[in-house]
């Protein structure tokens, strides 16, 4: 682009690129082809990702307001990424800041959080990340003359909820938000890898608040991603936390009493400044307030600050050995490691991701910069639609519906590339039923009280048909955002709803790691639980199918014939009410099959019977086609979705 494009009328305002960091921010666009980052209100690329909010609604971004932290702690914010799409009682409790939480007040408070200023006052995540957009922004149209639309990355591991929050922020901050893209995704694209590489790399992304590893393929312009994993709350904050404790300690500020948001302000600052200094020198040292007056002088030295991050890395280290095995590869597979995030300017990082990669990582870009010169190239790719260059993301985690006796029914699984779409079809259980309760679901357990909830809606409106013969298709799409909308659809009425999934909290970094791994650990307990759900549903089906013959065609049966239906019929309902296994309730069902199979056969002949008298034999066929179909149909769906509950 040249100044004659900027500055002609003619020419479209120029599309952004935004990484909305935890720590800092970075707005970037293309120029001449290549990224370029602009300079913010502070004069340089990087703008603290801090806002204060000061009297008469005065409010200062960057580094004016991480000047006032320590004077005025309560009122300047920090780090929100990490609150983005989280509800007040799923927020980190217990995390050392200098912020304060709103106390919910009610459930609907509970559903966001809400940072409290003082005076009454409060704002949500979404609106201090609408204030470092708006700063952000300003700074570009004061640069470029005015802008186009914009790309905004997020964390490949921000789930449905935070991904719908970052996209509110853009919009409040006025912006035109094209896409949201994934951080690894974006510094691959910034890493020239479309541009003749191919291969499969890992993207290892540790920024300040949020750790990502994604294993990505290229080949012919063609970015996909394999596998993705990560801890949406774990990253560079966490370093300073541990370090602060140790400050703490040395100031005497060991109760909650003592760590007034004044001190422990104090000390998160100084914190960062110690581990900035440990990244060229194998010593810090600093001055603090000591509790009851005077300074105190506390020293670090690098093999200690190891020490207290260990932990850190090691669980960064989890996530990607279980990213390398959902990719089905080894590390020695990669053709290369990519650094991202400005944590990963610690020299232990490095060390410990070429240790557990057995290679050098990729550091020649910035690694503060490389995730916005991505969005930005993928903005300049967009606002020109151009095809160059293909990105396929996915879902980290399986999307489904919870079917009748609890189980869950896997429309997407985790892994799947985005943009998808994908249909299941299901029926009605009881005869009447007039509706249905769709129950949306998220992970990877095989029963839906074990996975996480995303939304409920009903279908009403059915009109009663018997048991099958209703048809409830639900469809999922995911977007190329990651944002989930939900159809269900009655085929024979053509009665439909949809919900578009907008969360109102999101997974903490415990419920992430805890959704994978208790999968893991009880795959073979929920196969034997889901095998004993389905065998249930059956069985109940087989009960009542059983019930009704009974009263509609019992003539059919000699005595003796129908006290053995009769006692292996309440052998059934005793084996679905007893707290067995499912090959218990297996052998219920086929002995109550037995004893059924040669009074089925007179119950179809008297059906046939009475339908052809007086009808012809194609009009017939049609029928019995029919009915074959529902009963296949039934047999693999049958009471898949729950009967909507009644008034």
């Amino acid at each position: 682009m040249t100044l004659l494009d900027i500055f002609d009328p003619k020419a479209p305002p120029p599309a952004l690129g935004i990484d909305l960091g935890t720590t800092h921010s970075v707005v970037a666009h293309v120029r001449d082809e290549r990224p370029v980052a602009l300079d913010t209100c502070d004069g340089t690329a990087l703008l603290p990702s801090v806002v204060h909010y000061g009297d008469h609604g005065a409010v200062l971004v960057g580094a004016a307001a991480r000047r006032l932290a320590t004077e005025q702690p309560e009122r300047t914010l920090a780090s929100v990424k990490r609150y983005m799409g989280r509800g007040a009682r799923d927020a980190e409790a217990g995390q050392l800041t200098a912020h304060r939480l709103a106390p919910a007040a009610s459930d609907d408070d509970a559903r966001v959080v809400r940072f409290a200023l003082g005076g009454g006052r409060t704002v949500t995540p979404v609106e201090v990340s609408a204030e470092i957009l708006r700063s952000l922004a300003r700074s570009a149209r004061d640069h470029l003359g005015g802008i186009g639309g914009v790309v905004i990355t997020v964390p490949a591991y921000f789930d449905d909820a935070q991904r719908q929050a970052t996209r509110d922020a853009g919009r409040l901050a006025g912006l035109d938000v094209l896409r949201l893209l994934a951080e690894p995704t974006a510094a691959a694209l910034a890493y020239g890898l479309d541009s003749g590489r191919s291969g499969t790399f890992a993207v290892y992304d540790l920024g300040g608040g949020t750790f990502d590893v994604t294993i990505l393929a290229l080949e012919d312009g063609v970015f996909q991603v394999r596998a993705t994993g990560g801890d949406s709350a774990l990253g560079g904050d966490d370093m300073d936390r541990a370090i602060a404790e140790e400050l703490l300690a040395a100031m005497g500020a060991t109760t909650d009493a003592a760590r007034a948001p004044a001190v422990v302000a104090v000390a998160l600052a100084a914190a960062r400044d110690l581990k900035h200094a440990l990244t060229t020198d194998s010593t810090a040292t600093t001055s603090l307030p000591a509790r009851g007056g005077g300074d105190i002088t506390f020293t670090l030295e690098r093999p200690r600050f190891e020490e207290l991050v260990r932990p850190l890395l090691e669980r960064t280290g989890r996530a990607c050995r279980r990213a390398l095995r959902d990719a089905g590869l080894e590390p020695s597979s990669l053709d290369g490691v990519i650094l991202v995030g400005g944590a990963t300017r610690v020299p232990c990082v490095r060390a410990y991701v070429a240790e557990l990669f057995g290679q050098a990582p990729l550091a020649d870009i910035d690694p503060d910069r490389v995730v916005a010169y991505g969005a930005a190239l993928q903005a300049d790719l967009l606002a020109r639609a151009s095809d160059e260059v293909l990105l396929l993301d996915v879902i980290p985690l399986s999307l489904g519906v919870e079917t009748l006796g609890g189980a869950v029914d896997r429309v997407l699984p985790r892994n799947t590339t985005l943009p998808a779409g994908a249909r299941s079809t299901f029926t009605t259980y009881a005869d009447g039923q007039t509706g249905f309760e769709i129950h949306v679901v998220q992970g990877e357990r095989e029963l839906a009280a074990d996975c996480r909830s995303l939304a409920r809606f009903s279908l009403r409106g059915i009109p009663p048909m018997p048991a099958g013969m209703a048809r409830l298709e639900v469809t999922f799409d995911v977007d190329e955002n990651g944002l989930l909308t939900v159809r269900a659809r009655e085929t024979t009425t053509g009665i439909e709803q949809s919900v578009t999934v907008r969360p109102s909290h999101g997974l903490t970094d415990d419920e992430v790691e805890a959704m994978l791994v208790a999968a893991l650990d009880h795959g073979e307990e929920d196969l034997a639980r889901r095998r004993l759900v389905d065998a249930r549903v059956e069985g109940s089906r087989i009960a009542l199918a059983t019930e009704k013959g009974l009263e509609a065609d019992g003539d059919l049966l000699g005595a003796e014939e129908r006290a053995q239906v009769e006692e292996r019929l309440r052998a059934l309902r005793t084996s679905l009410e007893a707290s067995g296994t499912a090959s218990a309730v297996q052998a219920r069902i086929d002995a109550l099959d037995d004893a059924t199979h040669a009074w089925a056969g007179r119950r179809m002949d008297r059906a046939v019977a009475a339908a052809i008298a007086g009808r012809g034999v194609a009009e017939v066929e049609q029928e019995v086609r029919h009915a074959r179909g529902v009963e296949s149909h039934v047999a693999e769906h049958s009471g898949a979705v729950a009967e909507e509950p009644r008034p």
